[in-house]
């Protein structure tokens, strides 16, 4: 399985015909997006519609750009975009949880929520965990000289032990990569990252 990643691209067209010129190769079986794909919302039909055109399926999440946006509504009309955010899709051997929005949230109730389903229904499953807003405690929450991750995603991380967990938000940390326990943890970026998984 091999798949490319990316995040918070917001409008920048040149960058978004690089990510489709990538991820139409024959390697490439889907895309992932971190959110951010657009600036408060403007550009999301245009850059959705390019995504679409691969013909290829796109796994999303809405950043905090996008909230607010109608964004469930406006993906659910391309065929080949799924609408990740609070939902969990089967792919292959792997679970995709994907959760959205957010910005610098230290806690989040609804995701507390939602997680204690997933633990239910997915622990002991290879998950992907795709959010918006990084973890807490780890290289891709720093700004500045302080940490603006979300705790209750690192005490998932924690409790579930995903096999990868897929984040952007702070451009100041784009292309970081890091490890909590044997989680490997990854910001994207706007530049795209090529994944494989056995």
């Amino acid at each position: 399985m091999k798949f490319l990643a990316f995040t918070d691209l917001h409008e920048d067209k040149e960058m978004l015909n690089e990510l489709v010129k990538r991820a139409a190769k024959d390697d490439i079986d889907f895309v992932i997006c971190c959110g951010d794909i657009s600036t408060f919302g403007n550009g999301l039909q245009y850059n959705l519609k390019k995504l679409n055109s691969l013909g290829k399926k796109v796994y999303l999440v809405p950043g905090n750009h996008e909230e607010g946006a109608e964004f469930a509504g406006i993906v659910s009309g391309f065929p080949n975009l799924v609408n990740l955010d609070r939902s969990a899709k089967v792919v292959g051997d792997y679970v995709f949880l994907g959760y959205g929005g957010g910005g610098f949230t230290l806690q989040d109730s609804a995701f507390r929520k939602i997680a204690r389903e997933w633990y239910g229904k997915y622990n002991g499953r290879k998950i992907i965990l795709i959010t918006h807003q990084p973890p807490y405690g780890t290289k891709l929450d720093w700004l500045g000289n302080r940490p603006v991750g979300n705790k209750d995603f690192s005490n998932f991380i924690a409790r579930v032990k995903p096999k990868l967990a897929l984040s952007g938000h702070l451009h100041e940390t784009v292309g970081m990569v890091d490890a909590m326990g044997g989680t490997k943890i990854a910001n994207p970026g706007w530049e795209g990252m090529v994944i494989e998984l056995p």
